[in-house]
């Protein structure tokens, strides 16, 4: 019983939120964020939303992944070093579908038919899915001569923004050596 109201629950909240712009998350069936380690100090930052999402969202999303592992790892800024934006077009056509009304009218040996068809044409939507793309190397400390963004600043305004909590794993403590015991 209770597996089928986790189910029921699920697909719930799943119908409930279809309609959304994709959050910020790991990605998944509507979208998300992923990177990839490239260097030591380099990372592939990649964010796709889904048909509600917008371009700016996307790009923003893209910018804080991007800043989120930057201080994961330990780094207080970082510089783009490739940036990339595009969109994806699908479109799907709605069925047409007819009908018709009428009615008759029998008097002793003739009848009368009137009908009226009515055609209603399928619709075709299209669905834009913005991505965006960002390479970016990672500095500990501000370097001269080149823009770099400061990660903190930068996920402090677009969680501000999105109105979004960014949960960071605690670091763990480090352990003590008591000399031999």
């Amino acid at each position: 019983m209770k597996q089928a109201l986790l189910v029921a629950t699920g697909c719930a909240s799943f119908f409930l939120f279809a309609g959304c712009a994709t959050p910020y998350q790991s990605t998944g069936f509507t979208g998300g964020y992923s990177q990839t380690q490239l260097a030591p100090d380099v990372f592939r930052v990649y964010f796709r939303g889904n048909g509600y999402t917008s371009g700016e969202r996307a790009m923003d999303f893209a910018m804080l992944r991007a800043a989120d592992t930057c201080l994961h790892h330990g780094f207080t800024c970082f510089a783009f070093l490739d940036e990339r934006g595009s969109t994806s077009t699908s479109a799907f056509t709605t069925p047409g579908y007819a009908y018709t009304t009428g009615s008759a009218y029998a008097y002793g040996n003739s009848a009368t038919y009137s009908g009226q068809t009515f055609y209603s044409p399928g619709h075709t939507v299209l669905i834009h899915k913005p991505r965006a793309g960002l390479m970016i190397r990672c500095f500990q400390t501000k370097p001269d001569a080149i823009f770099t963004f400061d990660a903190a600043f930068l996920e402090q305004s677009l969680t501000q923004k999105y109105h979004i909590q960014i949960e960071r794993p605690r670091k763990k403590p480090a352990s003590k050596s008591w000399g031999g015991e």
